[in-house]
């Protein structure tokens, strides 16, 4: 097993970092002396995506040929809204056709 390396880049200055702002603060634990003052009320970064409506996609990981992929990307942006929105119509019409 090889040690991790040691950065040697030392052109970070954090006087150029950029602040974060309020709303990151108020999020955040805060110790004094080791003793926790105030919980942190959620993570630096806001969280994923709220469920829209009393339906809200499920997220998944398909494996899906190349081709296919390719395919949707082709057609730029919302490119798997536009594969959800290709099953979600399979899907109803396979509904229609056993009814």
């Amino acid at each position: 097993m090889t040690a991790n390396k040691q950065s040697t880049d030392d052109s970070w200055d954090p006087d150029t970092a950029p602040e974060w702002p309020d709303e990151v603060w108020d999020r955040a634990q805060i110790s004094i002396g080791g003793k926790v003052i105030r919980p942190a009320t959620g993570t630096l970064t806001k969280a994923g995506r709220p469920p829209v409506g009393d339906k809200p996609k499920q997220q998944v990981t398909l494996r899906l040929p190349q081709e296919v992929i390719a395919y949707f990307k082709s057609g730029g942006p919302g490119w798997q809204t536009r594969i959800g929105e290709v099953l979600q119509r399979h899907a109803d019409r396979d509904k229609r056709k056993r009814a």
